[in-house]
């Protein structure tokens, strides 16, 4: 029988052998010395997406946060520990920062902020993709949005890394971890209070302005969207960068696709995210008893959605352990379905689509470097600590890099 520890350190490394043994041999599993359900199959993680009757959020999407009391940040994580009527009143607020007009206008900015930072490493033929472009870019754009200094923003990163990273053996939040989270909500509430005495024109400023239920939304509800935007929309974002450079170089005949036609970027985008998404699991709360696939699932209880796993669902997608840009993802879970989609889908795609735009033409021929290579250690979160490249020089050079 399969064993899955999403502690596990080998699991971080390559997580799709044990997928595939769950879906195979225990397609819903059961860890009764961790406490959890676990689905594997992408139609079950589908049925859970669309019922939060039954899988609630309100106990928090990461399995460390019914482990390890002390250090728990649901309160902190706003909207994803919260499920309707509450959550659909804060996100339509919220929502009105990721309409489609709203997120396409920052396109320019978004460029200008990719070419800045390749025209600073570009000439050196080499680089930490993730120290100095993935971790970067999408800070400085969530930041810009929700109003942090850009003297703050290396420590807000710092911050966030520390509360996703999980110490080996530990099963629960590491106290680094649980220190981290302190930190950023005390950098919150100052800067909630900061706006409080003088708005300006970013979305923390709009938030206080508005009201739900016909009140102002209060400081924790403004906090947790903070802990979103920055832990969730910015930890993501840099791991799916990182993720399409390292598996368009391990498969060099896609990487030629995109090569040979710039318009083949959106779908480089979709077949990383269907592959090999930053967001690997989600957990919920069981809010009654039934069955699922003959076993009984009681109330209380934790179920992890396998988002991974299904994406990788060989009953959805014929060689779905093969890396292809071509491929119809439209069945891709990585963002979530139902009422808990993720709300800032559309930016992530925008950033990473600039991103590698911007990187085909200005830094052709990249390739990864394996020694060197850091990968994240979380139980939600996959991706690369460190991805050290190598690129020839001499692509298209800004005209006014700032």
């Amino acid at each position: 029988m399969v064993d899955f520890n999403p502690f596990d350190y080998a699991f971080h490394e390559d997580p799709y052998p044990v997928y595939a043994a769950l879906r195979r041999e225990a397609p819903v599993y059961h860890n009764p010395s961790l406490g959890f359900w676990a689905f594997a199959r992408h139609a079950d993680v589908l049925a859970a997406f669309k019922d939060w009757q039954t899988y609630s959020n309100k106990g928090g999407v990461s399995l460390e946060q019914g482990a390890n009391e002390a250090g728990d940040t649901t309160a902190f994580l706003s909207m994803l520990g919260m499920d309707p009527p509450r959550h659909d009143g804060l996100r339509s607020l919220v929502s009105r920062g990721f309409t489609p007009r709203r997120v396409n206008a920052l396109e320019p900015r978004i460029r200008e902020l990719a070419i800045h930072y390749i025209e600073r490493f570009r000439d050196r033929g080499e680089c930490d993709f993730v120290a100095e472009f993935a971790g970067k870019l999408p800070m400085d754009v969530v930041s810009e949005m929700v109003g942090v200094p850009e003297a703050d923003r290396d420590m807000l990163r710092s911050w966030a890394d520390q509360v996703l990273h999980r110490e080996e053996g530990v099963m629960g939040l590491p106290e680094a971890a649980t220190q981290a989270a302190a930190k950023l909500y005390a950098y919150y509430v100052d800067l909630v209070k900061e706006r409080k005495q003088k708005p300006g024109e970013d979305l923390v400023s709009a938030l206080l302005d508005t009201e739900l239920e016909g009140k102002r939304l209060g400081d924790t509800d403004v906090i947790g969207f903070l802990f979103l935007m920055i832990v969730a929309g910015n930890e993501t974002t840099t791991k799916l960068l990182a993720n399409a450079l390292y598996w368009a170089d391990r498969n060099p005949d896609e990487r030629e696709k995109v090569r040979r036609d710039e318009s083949a970027i959106p779908r480089w985008v979709e077949e990383t995210l269907r592959y090999d998404n930053s967001t690997q699991l989600l957990a919920r709360t069981i809010t009654r008893d039934h069955e699922v696939g003959g076993h009984l699932l009681r109330e209380g209880e934790k179920a992890l959605l396998l988002v991974g796993s299904a994406n990788r669902d060989e009953e959805v997608w014929e060689r779905a352990d093969v890396y292809d840009i071509d491929r119809d993802t439209s069945a891709s879970l990585s963002f979530g379905r139902g009422t808990h989609f993720c709300l800032g889908a559309s930016l992530a795609r925008l950033e990473a689509r600039i991103s590698l735009e911007e990187l085909q033409r200005r830094v052709p021929e990249i390739h990864v470097r394996h020694e060197g290579l850091v990968r994240v250690h979380s139980t939600n979160v996959r991706g690369f600590a460190a991805l050290p490249i190598e690129f020839a020089t001499g692509g298209e050079r800004a005209s006014t890099p700032n």
